[in-house]
């Protein structure tokens, strides 16, 4: 089993030159993680559903002075097939290849019983957090492979590991993100240079952390801001050769 060191540190500008892609980039995660992209040299193309959130990153890396980021509207609930490979289309005009995906668009669905859970529910559940991304990824590995050096990052989480009750459909999106994880570093390894891993972020303070365990204090939850390192070690090239991993942030 594969860990970060546990002593890693970004090197400054280790993202030069390199275009990375990263969904759910309005707040929480994905945004910070935009940000200390951006703050490492990489042109980031910023994916939500939000635009206005989305401009507001846009701005805070703009000021920065890191390299200019682009903008791509998208609501991953509805997107279709079609729609993917028109946004692949759009980057591929744009920046010619991607260097990396960030693939941090989650959403939570009701903490309930299977007995009680909606099909209505579920199928948003799965479309967000297991098809869209599937499908994204898809659409963008011809141009991962455009690459000397990609990198595929899905965001795992304990209970798609070890199933928990009430977790529902949450907890089953995720464990088809683990299977995905390995299906795809098998199929892409021999002859590609992507490859493909998934991180557990553990306990951060975001909403999507509030709303499911609402009663938990903020005391108890790191910012997003102090696991970026782990972030940077597996999508950029630190990483170089480790395939098909479930990694969870350091300690």
């Amino acid at each position: 089993m594969q860990t970060i060191p546990q002593t890693y540190q970004a090197d400054a500008g280790c993202l030069g030159g390199r275009i990375i892609l990263v969904t759910g980039a309005t707040s929480g995660i994905g945004a910070t993680a935009a940000e200390t992209f951006a703050a490492q040299g990489a042109t980031v193309i910023l994916l939500g559903r939000k635009q206005r959130n989305l401009e507001q990153v846009y701005d805070r890396i703009e000021a920065s002075g890191a390299p200019k980021p682009a903008i791509i509207p998208c609501n991953l609930e509805t997107a279709t097939q079609q729609d993917f490979h028109t946004l692949a289309g759009k980057i591929e005009q744009e920046f010619g290849q991607l260097d990396g995906i960030l693939h941090n668009a989650a959403t939570l669905g009701p903490l309930s019983p299977i007995e009680h859970y909606s099909i209505a529910e579920w199928n948003k559940v799965m479309q967000v957090n297991l098809t869209a991304p599937m499908l994204l990824t898809q659409a963008c590995l011809a141009l991962l492979k455009k690459s000397a050096d990609a990198s595929i990052l899905f965001t795992s989480d304990a209970v798609g590991r070890s199933s928990r009750a009430y977790w529902g459909g949450y907890s089953v999106s995720k464990f088809g993100i683990e299977a995905l994880t390995r299906i795809l570093a098998d199929e892409l390894e021999e002859n590609t240079h992507i490859r493909v891993n998934n991180i557990d972020p553990g306990p951060v303070l975001t909403r999507f952390r509030k709303n499911a365990y609402p009663g938990e204090s903020n005391d108890a939850l790191r910012t997003p801001e102090t696991i970026m390192d782990d972030y940077l070690y597996l999508i950029g090239p630190d990483s170089k050769g480790i395939t098909g991993e479930a990694f969870t942030v350091r300690p």
